[in-house]
């Protein structure tokens, strides 16, 4: 298992750790199997979808911004950071990826993402892989 340590800069972002991953992959020598990639905290979540538009990324925050606002009557969490949790529930802690011939097999506009909704913190996202 590898593991990545990630600095976020903002509040909510979505930052494109595809690159870091394939590294990963390729450190612990994984030809032909799964990836899973996995993301140990509450308010951040792993998704994967498209790279080529940062306009995407910009979408996939403001949506998830109107359906879980930061400030609502009613959240009772005393951190303040119920629509972080929400957030990354949504999105999920993981994904797992095929990977063959040493290479990720993923659609040609598709990146996986850390995504944070509490920060700017330090993220770690974790790497492993099984192989037949």
């Amino acid at each position: 298992m590898v593991t990545l340590q990630i600095r976020t800069t903002s509040r909510s972002q979505m930052v494109d750790i595809t690159d870091r991953v394939a590294e990963a992959l390729k450190s612990q020598g994984v030809q032909n199997g799964i990836a899973f990639v996995f993301v140990p905290h509450t308010t951040a979540g792993i998704t994967i979808n498209e790279n080529a538009d940062p306009d995407v990324v910009h979408d996939i925050l403001f949506a998830l911004d109107q359906c879980v606002p930061w400030r609502q009557n009613g959240y009772r969490h005393i951190e303040g950071n119920t629509a972080a949790h929400v957030k990354a529930s949504m999105v999920g802690s993981s994904v797992s990826v095929l990977v063959r011939d040493g290479r990720m097999v993923l659609g040609t506009w598709q990146a996986i993402f850390l995504c944070e909704f509490d920060g700017p913190r330090t993220r770690y996202v974790y790497v492993s892989a099984l192989q037949p």
